[in-house]
């Protein structure tokens, strides 16, 4: 059922913190996270929550992602861990496999070109 454009949006709770964090592996980074203050419920999807909502949660998360200033650091973490879940970084988990799958394809790309680019540059 999709909910009429002037009721606010009914998101998850979730914890302030979305993912235990080791100071010294994560570093200092998500102490500056602006999900982290008053909006952590847009970063996750409620059980059986409906296309139309996801979506438009998931927009809500990217715009405060958006004027986050460690956006950056937070992708870079769901990218690395990888996160499974949520909005991070501006990415949505689907956005963050498409991004893995490329970075992979490139980095399979610039390691068999380095070989061909070695014999190259010694002939």
């Amino acid at each position: 059922m999709l909910q009429p454009p002037h009721q606010p949006l009914q998101v998850a709770a979730v914890p302030a913190q979305r993912t235990p964090v080791r100071e010294d592996e994560a570093g200092p980074w998500h102490s500056e996270a602006v999900c982290r203050r008053d909006e952590a419920g847009l970063f996750f999807a409620p059980s059986k929550e409906p296309t139309a909502a996801r979506l438009a949660r998931e927009e809500a998360a990217k715009r405060v992602c958006a004027r986050c200033p460690v956006m950056v650091a937070c992708r870079e973490h769901a990218l690395m861990q990888p996160e499974p879940y949520g909005v991070w970084g501006g990415l949505t988990a689907a956005e963050r496999r498409v991004a893995l799958a490329r970075r992979r394809r490139r980095d399979i790309e610039l390691t068999a070109a380095a070989p061909a680019e070695r014999i190259a540059a010694a002939g």
